[in-house]
Parts: C-alpha cells; sequence; structure tokens
C-alpha cells in the first residue's frame, strides 16, 4: 500500500477530528468503569447511546470516553458476564462519571444483551479472538493445570508445535514471530517443563487476547500475531486468597487493599514438587557408593500493585519471574577417592513494568510505562575427580558451561484521543534498548598445579536500539462504514548497520442491510529480532538474535476479508487471508546449535545461518458463543504454508514443518451447578510435514584394522515432502 496515500488519509482523518471537535452543543462523558465488588478496571467494557446509535468501548485501563449532544440523556454500560447499567444524565457541560458494574450472579444467567457496539459485527478489528478466563478454566487440563497458550491452540489459526508443546505457530508463522506481551512488556520464553506448560498462571491472569491480522498501527516488531495478556489488578476492598493442589504444582494467589478503594496488591505463586517426591526414592534406590541426586522443578511468581493517587492519576507496578531447572549430580566413591559429575539445564525469564497513567481531560488519555525484560538459557556439565592419598588430596575438574539470551530495558508512551464519536485517535511511540548473547561457552580445566585453563568461547554480546512511532485513527465514514487507519514507523541501530520502516495498517468495517459486516484488512510489518530454532527439539536450545549488517530484518504483508455476524448468543466469522514473508532466517544445512558451531576458522554465527522467504495462506471459520451455561466454540483452518531458502533443498520451495492442511476443534463447557461442570474437547489435524530417508544402499570401505567394513549410506527426501499422521 502507498505510504503516501494513507499519510494524506491520516491527515484528513485528523482534521475531521478536529472540524467535529470545533462543533458546538455537545459534551463529553468520561471516566473508569469497575467492577462493584472488587474495584479492579473492567477492561474493554462497553458504552453504548441509543439515542445517536454511537457507542464506544473503555480501554485497557478500564478507561473511557464518548462525546453525547447536549441535555437529558441515557447511557448503558455494560460488560460481559456483569449486570448492565444504565445511567441518567443532564449534560450541561464535560462530565467525568465513574462506573461500578455488578457481576451477575445466576448460574448461567445472560446478564449482558450484546450492545451494538460490543457485537462482532461492530468491532472494525477483525482477526482478532478474545476467550474468557473463567471459561478457559474450565477446560479439560493435563495434570490438572489449566494452561492458557494450550487452550488458544484450540482456537482457528493457532497451531501447536510437537505434540503437548504450549508453543503456538500463527497462520504459518514461527514461534518468534509472535509478540506476546505482558501487562504490554514482552516474553522471549513461555515455556515450563520443556514446552509442555506455558508460563502464564491462570489464577493471575484477568485477560487474554489474539491477533492473528489487521494489527492497529499501535503494535509492531513481529509478524504474525500479537498476544496480550493483563494480569490481575488485586482486589481492593477486602483480602482473598487461593490456592490448589494438582499433580504436576502447587499455586496459591492471594490480593487485597493496601489503602481501601486506593491502593491493592495481587502475588501469585506456583511450584512444582514432583523432585521433592521422587528424589528421596531414587537416593535410596543408588548403588552402594555411588550417590545420584536428580532435579527438576519450576516455580514462576506474579505481582502486582496498583496505586489510584487522585481522580485523574493510577501507578502500576507489576512483575513475573520463571524458572526452571533440571540436572542430575552424581557422585561415586572409590578406593582413594571421588568423582562428582554435575549436568544441568536452566531457563529463566523476568519482566518489570512501571506505568503511570493520567487523564488530561475528558478527551486526551496517556500511560507512559518503563519496562524491563530479560530471557537467560544455561547448560553444561562440570567433571571433577579427587584422589586422596594419605593427608593430602588432589582435584581435577573439567567444565563446559553455555550460556545464551536476550536483555531488554525501555520505555513506551501512549496516548488517547476521542475528539468525537466519529473518531478516536492514538499515538505514541517506544525506545528499547536490547543486549543479546548469542551464545558463549566457557571451558575451565583445573588440574592443579601442573595445568590451568580457563577461557570464553562464542560470539560477542551485541547491543542494539530499537524504536517506533505511530499514529491511528478510527474514523466512522458513514452510519455504515468504519475504518481504523494508521501507520507504523520503526527503525533499528545495531553496530554497522541501521534500518527504517514505514508499515501502514488499514482495517474496514461494512455493515450490511441484513445485519451482517463485510470486514477487510491490510497490514505491513517488519521484525527486527530473530529466533534461530532447532525444530526437532523441544528444549529451550533458541537463540534471539538481531538483524545487523548481514542479517536483514524479517518483513511481511498481509490480507485478510472476512464476514461477521451474531446470531443470538452465537458468533460467527469467517476469514481468507494471504500473508508473505521475508527476510526468514534458519540455519544452513548442516549448521545447528552450540557457540561450537559459530567457531569454525574464525566464524560467527552470521555464517551459520541463512535467510529466505515464505508464504500462507487460507480460510477460517469460527462459531463460539461465551455465555449461557453452555459456551465454547467451533473452529476450523483451512490453510497452506510453504518456505524457501536459496541454501536449503537446492532452492526449492518446500512445505514449513509445521504446514497443517485441516485443522478442526471443538469446545464445549457445560455448567451444571454453581460448582460442578463438564468440559470437553476435540481435534482434529493434517500430520506435520518431515524429512525421511528416501534411499538407502549398502556399500564397503577399507577398514582400519585390513580388509572391508560394510557401511549404509542413506539419503533424505526433499526438505518435508512426507506427512505424519493426522
Amino acid at each position: 500500500m502507498n505510504c503516501r496515500f494513507l499519510a494524506i488519509l491520516l491527515m484528513t482523518s485528523c482534521f475531521g477530528a478536529i472540524e467535529i471537535h470545533a462543533q458546538s452543543g455537545s459534551y463529553t462523558l468520561s471516566g473508569f468503569i469497575e467492577d462493584a465488588n472488587s474495584g479492579e478496571q473492567l477492561l474493554g467494557a462497553t458504552v453504548w447511546h441509543a439515542a445517536s446509535t454511537s457507542g464506544t468501548t473503555a480501554n485497557v485501563y478500564g478507561h473511557y470516553s464518548i462525546t453525547l449532544p447536549e441535555g437529558k440523556q441515557e447511557v448503558l454500560f455494560s460488560y460481559l458476564g456483569y449486570s448492565p447499567q444504565k445511567i441518567q444524565i443532564d449534560l450541561g457541560e464535560d462530565l467525568k462519571l465513574d462506573i461500578q458494574l455488578t457481576a451477575g450472579l445466576e448460574l448461567g444467567e445472560a446478564v449482558v444483551e450484546s450492545s451494538a457496539s460490543e457485537r462482532i459485527e461492530d468491532q472494525v478489528q477483525m482477526s482478532k479472538i478474545e476467550v474468557p478466563i473463567d471459561q478457559i478454566k474450565k477446560l479439560p487440563a493435563i495434570a490438572g493445570e489449566v494452561d492458557l497458550l494450550k487452550s488458544l491452540q484450540l482456537l482457528p489459526g493457532v497451531q501447536s508445535g510437537n505434540e503437548g508443546s504450549s508453543g503456538i505457530y500463527v497462520r504459518g508463522g514461527s514461534p518468534d514471530q509472535n509478540l506476546i506481551m505482558l501487562d504490554g512488556v514482552p516474553l522471549y520464553s513461555v515455556s515450563h517443563l520443556f514446552g509442555f506448560f506455558s508460563v502464564f498462571n491462570a489464577d493471575a491472569v484477568r485477560k487474554i487476547s489474539i491477533t492473528k491480522g489487521g494489527y492497529p498501527a499501535r503494535f509492531g516488531g513481529r509478524l504474525s500475531s500479537i498476544l496480550e495478556v493483563t494480569m490481575k489488578e488485586g482486589h481492593k476492598k477486602e483480602v482473598h486468597g487461593a490456592g490448589s493442589i494438582s499433580m504436576l504444582a502447587s499455586k496459591l494467589t492471594l490480593e487485597g487493599p493496601l489503602v481501601k478503594d486506593k491502593a491493592s496488591f495481587m502475588i501469585s505463586g506456583r511450584r512444582t514438587y514432583l523432585d521433592l517426591l521422587v528424589n528421596p526414592i531414587i537416593r535410596n534406590a543408588s548403588d552402594d557408593g555411588t550417590q545420584v541426586d536428580p532435579r527438576y522443578f519450576f516455580h514462576d511468581l506474579n505481582a502486582k500493585i496498583n496505586w489510584r493517587l487522585g481522580d485523574r492519576d493510577r501507578i502500576y507496578l507489576s512483575t513475573f519471574q520463571g524458572v526452571d531447572d533440571f540436572g542430575v549430580r552424581t557422585r561415586s566413591d572409590f578406593n582413594g577417592g571421588s568423582d562428582d559429575i554435575d549436568l544441568g539445564l536452566d531457563w529463566r525469564n523476568a519482566v518489570l513494568a512501571l506505568r503511570w497513567n493520567h487523564e488530561w481531560g475528558p478527551r486526551l488519555f496517556s500511560n507512559v510505562t518503563l519496562m524491563q525484560s530479560s530471557y537467560d538459557f544455561n547448560t553444561g556439565f562440570d567433571f571433577s575427580e579427587t584422589n586422596t592419598s594419605g593427608t593430602s588430596s588432589e582435584t581435577t575438574r573439567f567444565a563446559s558451561l553455555y550460556n545464551s539470551g536476550i536483555r531488554d530495558i525501555g520505555g513506551r508512551i501512549d496516548f488517547d484521543y476521542a475528539p468525537s464519536n466519529r473518531h478516536f485517535v492514538r499515538f505514541g511511540g517506544n525506545v528499547t534498548r536490547h543486549r543479546f548473547l548469542p551464545g558463549a561457552t566457557q571451558i575451565i580445566l583445573d588440574a592443579g598445579d601442573e595445568f590451568n585453563f580457563d577461557t570464553i568461547l562464542g560470539s560477542p554480546d551485541i547491543f542494539s536500539t530499537e524504536a517506533f512511532l505511530y499514529v491511528e485513527d478510527e474514523v466512522k465514514l458513514a452510519e455504515d462504514l468504519t475504518a481504523n487507519v494508521g501507520l507504523h514507523g520503526s527503525a533499528l541501530a545495531v553496530e554497522g548497520a541501521n534500518y527504517a520502516s514505514l508499515q501502514p495498517r488499514l482495517a474496514v468495517n461494512k455493515r450490511l442491510p441484513n445485519g451482517a459486516a463485510l470486514k477487510a484488512s491490510y497490514a505491513a510489518m517488519t521484525q527486527f529480532v530473530n529466533l534461530l530454532a532447532n525444530e526437532g527439539l523441544t528444549l529451550p536450545t533458541d537463540l534471539w538474535l538481531p538483524s545487523t549488517a548481514r542479517i536483514r530484518p524479517q518483513q511481511s504483508w498481509q490480507v485478510a476479508v472476512g464476514g461477521a455476524k451474531t446470531y443470538g448468543e452465537l458468533e460467527v466469522s469467517l476469514e481468507g487471508y494471504y500473508k508473505s514473508m521475508d527476510g526468514l532466517l534458519s540455519y544452513k544445512e548442516g549448521a545447528s546449535f552450540g557457540a561450537g558451531a559459530f567457531q569454525t576458522n574464525g566464524s560467527t554465527w552470521e555464517d551459520a545461518v541463512t535467510q529466505g522467504e515464505g508464504r500462507s495462506y487460507g480460510a477460517e471459520m469460527l462459531i463460539q458463543k461465551k455465555k449461557g451455561r453452555t459456551s465454547g466454540w467451533l473452529g476450523y483452518t483451512l490453510s497452506w504454508s510453504d518456505r524457501q531458502f536459496d541454501e536449503i533443498n537446492s532452492g526449492n520451495r518446500f512445505p514449513f514443518t509445521y504446514d497443517r492442511r485441516h485443522d478442526v476443534s471443538i469446545v464445549v463447557v457445560h455448567e451444571l451447578s454453581e460448582k460442578w461442570s463438564l468440559s470437553g474437547t476435540w481435534v482434529y489435524g493434517t500430520g506435520r510435514a518431515l524429512t525421511l530417508n528416501e534411499v538407502q544402499y549398502g556399500s564397503v570401505l577399507p577398514s582400519y584394522y585390513g580388509g572391508l567394513e560394510p557401511i549404509t549410506f542413506e539419503v533424505p527426501s526433499n526438505r518435508n515432502s512426507f506427512r505424519m499422521s493426522p
């Protein structure tokens, strides 16, 4: 799409917004929408003015702003699962009004009838799905542990990787192309237990949504999806606690007021305990003279504090810490000494965010975020042998310790400006300082006084600065035509290179006479961070790396068209999409994980990779029911996805590893009573693509010991030319 055309459209839209704002005879109603019981903000609550057939939704902080005619007005406030509230007001000036909604108490009660502004056909945004947390908690869970990402894998266009993995592949993209944000801060690894569980503790999460296309301009930096996870804020009125024990882990959540009605906290912790139960048994079963101490556990901690400083200011401080530790240590005693071997593998995430909201006036709202995010991966072994002779002892040690990771620190500012009911403008920017650790191996050899060696092999750390600016306007062009038009501009400064990119965004909603809506969207995306992944491994041995002077950024454009309509309590949507990708990164054939792969003849990680292109296209259908005693969804995906690299598969195009032609999912939740519910899921998917040996033949070679030695040669098929069973 021509960026000049989009800029003209944006300017026209903004001038129109100013002109409408200048009109007299109207005033703005604004404030926050909260839960009457807990005081938590209701993200995405609906505000509807039937007389003018106009409405709006609260932003991610529960703030709303709507412009209404002068005089007596009736406004409806609603939120899924809450009793709607009608307010009678007499507008003679701008009015600030905070609203408290009460949760519905009756089982399966449809306490909210969909107002026009919350129906799927009235939303400009397409390719976005939100699943209620309460519904997710009732789905079947492995070992009793609810997993948010596994629930998203049941949605159309979202696929799992290896069986049981919590990773997600969206519309033919790879895991690094998903922007996963916890309270607005990117997360770089979302797996526990070698990928079988995600890091998201459902007891600490208030809202989750995924956007697969038609991305608004306020988002950028990834090609395939935007996953927004929002933590609970904490009860502002009284202390509450909840805990659970499953076959896998135990968890405890506490929340309550720090200052009643003004400040609150939430803290939630989770830990596995399998190691505490199994380790004593293994130790007792060890052979005489050998002690075995295996370990595996993961734990995570979510914590959040929010403080209402006044009518117009709020501060939020949130953090997440997650750790996985796997390994085994053995000690063998022998006559005159002992051996110690410690094999280990651990990875950890850390996120910290400080946010400040300010309401500048009835039409202007801002949020400032300071953030820090880090991911570290460590593996290796440490061997030592101690020999004792009389009163003296001598220890020899050999260790190989590998480390990789990424560290971010940054800041972001966002503005919401609502000049009229026909325009909702968002603009802002972000700056992030990246530090990449591409992989380093520390080699230690200590033989006492005779020999001592300690060195680090691997690529040096890489520093880069990434920034973006954006502006978007959701504009009502006519009574039956709404659009979201925006522009996202990003830039990267990295050692020896600078990149800049303009990315236009456009989404259009056309209402039809029968109540349905036709939707279309276009989005260009640029990604400056890359993930080198070993597709055959479920271990978190992936390397995060930046674009450099030799590695160009990943880029994509995606177009989607579809329709949507609400039938009673059923939301029905159908979409078709096409996505083109360039600058994709992959290991060259024969290259692999490990710092040693980057050290031959002084080579770096850039010598071990190649870049290519990809494409993905298909159709998706979703029938979803979010409320009532029986809820759930039916999803179907028909898709194709492939890749092409000059240095892989002889330069020929080949199916993406997770190309899946058909994907069907059925999810049903039925509430029997306030305490009991039944749920079930059914999934069918085409098998993943894989490479097998196509030809095998035998031969003989001269043996080192004389004579001939038989040997078998295997010739692999073309890349991913075979399919696993469904």
